[in-house]
């Protein structure tokens, strides 16, 4: 077996290889030699039929089944022999003909990408601002307090409403005069000051009583989902039936118990919700510490990255996103260009993680993978249930193990990286800022 490997671009390789002839018609003899033993022809016994017959019958069937074979295993020796590593399926294709061949076996031509060859690199130029946090018992105080808010409970009262109370009330909303979609609603309920409707909506239903009737004129915001309502100016005509004001419970014993608190004791549910803090907050930050890393090292690998790697990550994100939409769903509709960006992304970090990975030797020891399901077992209520769970799926448990040794990698990073400690509160990491999005409202 010849072989010759040529670099076209980047990381595509054309390999050629040559299969000598005496190779080829060996292997075929060899076929129709075991296949006349057991070939049944009329007018002869089984296994009798002679060789010329079912040379004659057979040989051009079974050159191809050969050539084959041969080549699927040609192809993979040679990329041994050659010490290629191909990235995704090979094109393989006859070679041309050449009048200078000799030889009258079969030549053919793979071409393929392979995997970069790279030296990764983490230094102090990476920079990872990590959030020093302490939980204080005033965040303690507010877990509770909003706790407290989500058992709230409302009651009638017969007087103007205000902030923060609840009313219940039907709605026609007309633009133009006329009716619109989903502009109507029967008997709703809307705390007003949450927002919940378009901006203007709920301030001009302050100062109501239940029996109380109004038209108000509200305009729907210009980045409105809805094309044929943005930016429109409409009415709505509202009839209150009832104005309801909050009452929050008291954190008694059964309060306390209805959130699994066997003992019932306000310091038992403080405990409680500390140690879920500490557990979430603990996760946010290594979240946070490990995008910095991860940023670093794409910013300082810039490899190519396999056009069909790519494109399997592509094929991927398009699969997650189609089983989050309806079933009736095309796919046609999510082009490539979609994905292209982040998929190249997780590409090339991939491939940096997993040459840090090769060359430092590092394992995903099994005390760590104990210990990273243990985490994640136990904001369940019976987390055994769900270690014997990760345990008993193979599926579940490489990707256990996937994330310990990119925690190994973090770590391996973070040693060599410039880390800046930075002081910040419980509700900054665990509620950053961000824009404030326009009121909308489910109904209008």
């Amino acid at each position: 077996m010849q072989v010759s490997v040529e670099t076209t671009q980047g990381l595509e390789r054309r390999m050629t290889v040559a299969l000598p002839s005496e190779d080829i018609d060996s292997a075929v003899l060899e076929r129709l030699q075991s296949l006349s033993k057991t070939t049944r022809m009329n007018g002869f016994r089984p296994g009798k039929v002679p060789f010329k017959v079912v040379k004659k019958r057979y040989e051009p069937q079974v050159r191809g089944e050969v050539l084959g074979s041969m080549i699927n295993r040609s192809y993979f020796d040679a990329v041994q022999q050659e010490n290629l590593r191909p990235a995704g399926q090979p094109d393989i294709v006859p070679a041309p003909a050449s009048e200078d061949d000799d030889d009258a076996g079969f030549r053919f031509v793979a071409t393929f990408e392979v995997y970069p060859e790279f030296e990764p690199v983490f230094d102090d130029s990476i920079t990872v601002t990590r959030p020093l946090v302490t939980i204080e018992e005033s965040d303690v105080d507010e877990m509770l307090e909003n706790l407290r808010k989500q058992r709230t409970e409302y009651v009638a009262v017969e007087r103007e409403s205000a902030n923060d109370d609840q009313i219940v009330i039907d709605f026609v909303g007309r633009m133009d005069g006329e009716e619109f979609d989903g502009g109507k609603a029967e008997k709703a309920p809307l705390v007003l000051g949450s927002n919940a409707m378009i901006p203007g909506f709920e301030s001009q239903l302050l100062g109501l009583k239940a029996g109380d009737e109004k038209t108000i004129t509200v305009t729907f915001p210009e980045e409105y989902q809805a094309e044929h309502l943005a930016g429109k100016e409409t009415e709505f005509d509202i009839k209150v039936h009832e104005v309801k004001e909050s009452k929050l419970p008291e954190f008694d014993e059964e309060m306390i118990k209805s959130f699994g608190i066997e003992d019932g004791t306000l310091e038992s549910l403080r405990a409680d919700i500390r140690k879920n803090m500490e557990r979430e907050l603990k996760q946010r930050v290594e979240s946070q510490v490990k995008t910095q890393v991860m940023d670093g090292l794409v910013k300082l690998n810039p490899i190519d990255v396999p056009g069909a790697l790519v494109a399997e990550e592509i094929k991927r994100q398009r699969e997650q996103l189609m089983q989050q939409m309806p079933a009736d769903s095309d796919s046609s509709m999510l082009a490539d260009e979609l994905f292209s960006e982040q998929a190249t992304r997780r590409v090339q970090l991939g491939l940096v993680v997993g040459e840090i990975i090769q060359q430092k030797e590092i394992k995903a020891d099994a005390a760590a993978v104990r210990k990273q399901i243990e985490e994640l077992a136990s904001s369940y209520q019976d987390p055994q249930q769900v270690i014997d769970y990760y345990y008993g799926n193979q599926e579940m448990l490489k990707n256990i193990e996937g994330l310990v040794l990119e925690e190994a990698v973090t770590s391996a990073v973070l040693e060599a990286a410039t880390v800046v400690d930075e002081p910040t509160t419980f509700k900054d990491i665990m509620n950053p800022s961000e824009p404030e999005a326009p009121a909308d409202s489910e109904n209008s």
